[in-house]
């Protein structure tokens, strides 16, 4: 993996019922009503009725002083289980969201498969790499916190 490469994974146990879970994370425009780090979802192309082929633009603020702004278009649904999507822009990669639960709870991984584009993160990511993964934990942890809140 090269120093611009990141796999990192996010885990969230949600006491809410696997769909109620699936149906907020599966309705991204509406995700800046709760996830702080998330200022705007726009829907530039419709896909088709699972949503497969949908480009969305998100502008992402982040725990370090700077914005991220890519496109995010869903490539696989399998409702309620797996929605997966390709970055473009100031990340460039696959996006996976995988819930598994019931009535009473689930169980969320995110992995988030990236590579750093912009120029400044690409020249020093061979030693911003523990920075990073900090920020995106905080990040996550926002959603996280937003969507109990959400779901209460």
């Amino acid at each position: 993996m090269s120093s611009t490469n990141f796999h990192l994974v996010t885990e969230w146990t949600i006491a809410s019922p696997l769909e109620d879970v699936w149906r907020e994370l599966g309705t991204p425009e509406r995700w800046p009503e709760w996830w702080p780090s998330v200022k705007q979802v726009t829907l530039l192309r419709q896909g088709d009725e699972r949503g497969v082929g949908a480009i969305r633009r998100m502008r992402w603020s982040t725990a370090l002083p700077y914005e991220l702004v890519f496109d995010m278009e869903t490539v696989k649904v399998e409702q309620p289980f797996l929605i997966e999507g390709r970055a473009l822009g100031e990340l460039d990669g696959i996006g996976r969201w995988t819930l598994q639960g019931d009535e009473a709870s689930c169980r969320v991984r995110y992995d988030w498969m990236v590579e750093v584009t912009k120029p400044w993160m690409v020249r020093l990511s061979f030693i911003l790499r523990p920075v990073f993964r900090w920020n995106h934990g905080v990040v996550m942890e926002r959603g996280r916190r937003g969507l109990l809140e959400r779901l209460a």
